[in-house]
């Protein structure tokens, strides 16, 4: 029997081998034909640059701005009139309602009033008495002067008569003073508003006794059309706030100007007028007194409320308004990001000068009709890219999740903060 072929042996021997290779050889060819192909890749199917992100911008403009000073201050009626009773005796009737508005001479209360009618009456006839005796003692004199000058009589007798008549003309003198004081108290029986206004809470009630003596208050009325708030300056600024009316650098015929915010930040919308009226300084603190007076047709503002107002002592014939989101404030200063010419956000510092209406007035470091950023930090991923510039109308910008100035402002100034956003 022939022996197998040697090379057929060999070839037989080495197929475990070839077979345990195959698996290597094509992964590496997988490699060498993906490198391949990355290097024949264009660069611009790696990845495109990202668009310009949207930015909501304001343009700077030069304005006039009044600087203001904010300060606490209670709500006063401009009139307060205490309803009281004046003679004595029983409520029979309450005339009006609770927290209406009354006017003057409006009947409020019905005293019982039997006991001053009759005292009325009791005068009245006492009038009519003497007004009898004086008019028959007036007749008798009448009657007597031809007599007293026919020697027909004495001259005693006629003075008796003279001065008869005089007593009768003081007698009912005093009779209709009475029954005019009679008249007064029947009057008081039915009480009536002092003044116009708004009367509150009844402080009696029908079957009540009230007392003249006691002077038993009945109810209180105040007027609110236009009312008085009180607050306190240091002496220093009211001085200032009176050289500044003299010289005429107020509006308003050199009245103040005086706005009112109420409790929930609203502002009313007619401003009051500042009253430099009884001034008197506080010994222990300094601080002056000071009233204004508000109209105050809508009822708005209550007696005792506390608001805030907001005082215009001068004004700044140039000044830029920003809102308070568009500036960064540091340790380090103000900051706000301008947009350049090359449309790139650039950081640039500013001097603020105090606030007006939720807005940062800015002094210097601004020009006029550049732009400032307001809205769209979030979406500056990558510090020094240019933006899109639209103009912001108090709204955020679209995909934007609210105004935070203060750290978006930061790192888009920040050098150090690309390489991680661009890692992002």
């Amino acid at each position: 029997m022939s022996s197998p072929c040697t090379v057929c042996s060999q070839s037989s021997a080495h197929q475990p081998t070839r077979a345990k290779l195959r698996p290597w050889v094509m992964g590496a060819c997988v490699l060498a034909l993906a490198a391949c192909g990355a290097k024949d890749t264009p660069p611009a199917a790696a990845g495109k640059a990202p668009p310009p992100a949207t930015v909501g911008v304001v343009t700077v403009t030069d304005q006039a701005v009044a600087l203001q000073t904010e300060l606490p201050g209670r709500v006063s009626p401009v009139r307060v009139a205490q309803v009281r009773a004046r003679v004595s005796g029983v409520v029979l009737k309450r005339l009006f309602r609770e927290g209406s508005e009354v006017k003057a001479g409006q009947l409020l209360y019905q005293i019982d009033a039997a006991t001053y009618r009759a005292t009325f009456d009791s005068t009245q006839a006492s009038v009519a008495k003497a007004q009898a005796n004086l008019e028959q003692a007036s007749a008798l004199v009448t009657r007597n002067q031809p007599l007293v000058q026919a020697n027909a009589i004495s001259a005693q007798d006629f003075a008796t008569l003279v001065t008869a008549q005089k007593q009768a003309a003081a007698d009912l003198a005093s009779a209709q003073a009475a029954a005019k004081s009679a008249q007064i108290n029947l009057d008081y029986a039915s009480v009536t508003a002092p003044i116009s206004g708004r009367i509150g809470q009844s402080l009696v009630t029908e079957g009540a006794l009230v007392s003249q003596t006691e002077a038993t208050p009945l109810a209180l009325i105040q007027q609110t059309d236009t009312v008085y708030v009180n607050f306190t300056q240091s002496s220093a600024e009211v001085l200032r706030l009176r050289k500044a009316a003299k010289q005429g650098r107020n509006k308003n015929d050199g009245a103040v100007p005086v706005r009112v915010v109420l409790e929930d930040g609203t502002e009313l919308q007619r401003p009051g007028k500042l009253l430099f009226a009884d001034l008197t300084v506080d010994a222990t603190s300094g601080q002056i007194t000071l009233r204004a007076e508000v109209p105050n047709g809508d009822g708005l503002l209550l007696p005792g409320q506390y608001v805030r107002v907001r005082l215009s002592q001068s004004e700044l014939p140039s000044a830029v308004l920003l809102p308070q989101q568009a500036v960064t404030r540091t340790g380090q200063g103000d900051t706000v990001l301008v947009v350049g010419d090359d449309g790139k956000p650039v950081p640039r510092p500013v001097t603020v000068g105090g606030n007006q209406n939720n807005q940062w007035i800015i002094l210097s470091g601004l020009k006029k009709g550049e732009q400032v950023i307001v809205d769209g930090f979030q979406k500056m991923m990558v510090p020094g890219m240019p933006v899109k510039t639209v103009p912001w109308t108090g709204a955020p910008a679209a995909g934007s999740p609210g105004p935070a100035a203060s750290a978006p402002a930061a790192s888009a100034s920040s050098p150090a903060s690309a390489p991680a956003a661009a890692a992002k």
